[in-house]
This record gives C-alpha cells, structure tokens and sequence, in this order.
C-alpha cells in the first residue's frame, strides 16, 4: 500500500505552494525509501537498483571431445526461469545443467554430473558476473573422455563465465510505488512536481472519504525517492 502525506490548501503564492508541495514529497519519499530498505535486507534486486542482461546470449567451446554450450537469458523469478529451461534445454544432450540468480534468491542443477561438478561452479560464475535477475544453463554433449572432478568444475564454470561476460547488460532500477493525498486547487503544481521526478504510471482516486482531497498515486524510480 502507497504511504500518504495530507497537503493542507494554503492561498499562498505559487512559489510556497511549490516549494510546501515539494518538500512533502521528499518527506514521503524518504520514509518510504526507508522503509524498503529495511525490509528488503539488503536484497540487490528487491531494492535499489541492479544489473541484468538485455538479450539472450550464447557461448561454445569444446574440452577434450565433449561440446559445451552456455546460454545465459534475464529471467525475474523461479517461473520465468524453468520457462528459460524449459525453452533451451535439449533433450538429445547428455546433460543440462543450470543456474539462477534473482536478488538472494539460488538454484542450481547438476543434472546428472557428479553433486557440485556443475550447478554450482555456474552459480558461482554468474555471483562473480556481478549480474542479477539471469540464468545460465550449459549444455553437454559427452565427446567420450571423461573429465574428472575439477575438469568438470573448470569447464562447466568457464563456460558459463564467458558466457556472461560477453553478455550485453544494462542498469534497471527499481520502481517505488508512492501516494500523496491533496487538495483539488493544489492538483496542477502537484503535477508540475511529479513530472520534474520523472514518475510513472500517475493516478487518482477521488473515493479518499475526505472533502476537497484526492489520493494521487505513482511509481518513481528508487534513487529518486
């Protein structure tokens, strides 16, 4: 639910009403800023803002016979992940094993490798990517050598590192919903405030069962609030 501060109608000039408008707005802001923040516990992705990929991406090596293929895709929760798997796994290979990450959130697969030959060493590529809200599934087609224990572990997470680092990426930041009860005369220079914040998705209900007060509620970006 959007926190709400009451701006009071005054019939002052318009550079009061302006500067009252916009101090009651950071007000809001900040206490819900605070808000989030302490309720997130520091989750990247829950809060703030964070780094994912923009497109899908593939990577190819092959080690000792056996074709490896990384294909890394955003992804924004476990739903949307094991679609991604679902998407790009192929069932002729030997194994599909995969990793996500979304904000605190992990799981890994090994598919059949030896336990931790695999998920996890492409877990830990995309922690070191730096990159959130993606998932990594690499592909083995088995060549006839077996690799052991670190060979798998070097494979499997060097696949899925090069993968991920020549991966495009870009800063999403995360959008704060907010709401502010005003007075109907003390709408336009609310307006003028909201637009110089750069807020999306702006609207009004005047059901708030106060007189002359209507809730206007909107999403602004995080490192604005």
């Amino acid at each position: 639910m959007p926190i709400a501060a009451t701006i009071p109608s005054y019939h002052h000039y318009y550079q009061k009403l302006n500067h009252h408008i916009s101090a009651s707005f950071f007000a809001v802001a900040k206490a819900k800023k605070a808000m989030i923040t302490s309720t997130s516990s520091g989750t990247s992705s829950s809060s703030g803002a964070y780094t994912t990929i923009e497109e899908k991406v593939t990577f190819e090596r092959e080690i000792k016979k056996s074709k490896f293929i990384a294909i890394a895709g955003a992804i924004s929760d476990e739903k949307s992940a094991l679609s991604f798997l679902s998407q790009v796994r192929d069932q002729r290979a030997t194994h599909n094993c995969w990793a996500y990450k979304v904000g605190e959130q992990f799981r890994s697969n090994d598919d059949g490798e030896p336990s931790g030959t695999a998920g996890k060493p492409i877990q830990t590529a995309i922690v070191s990517s730096g990159i959130d809200r993606v998932m990594v599934v690499v592909i083995r087609y088995f060549g006839g050598i077996k690799l052991g224990t670190g060979g798998l572990v070097r494979a499997y997470g060097g696949v899925a590192s090069e993968c991920l680092r020549n991966a495009p990426t870009c800063l999403v930041k995360t959008k704060v919903p907010m709401g502010v009860e005003v007075t109907f005369d003390l709408l336009g220079v609310l307006y003028h405030q909201l637009q110089s914040f750069q807020v999306e998705d702006i609207k009004q209900d005047y059901d708030t069962g106060k007189d002359n007060i209507t809730m206007v509620t909107f999403k602004v970006d995080f490192d604005r609030a």
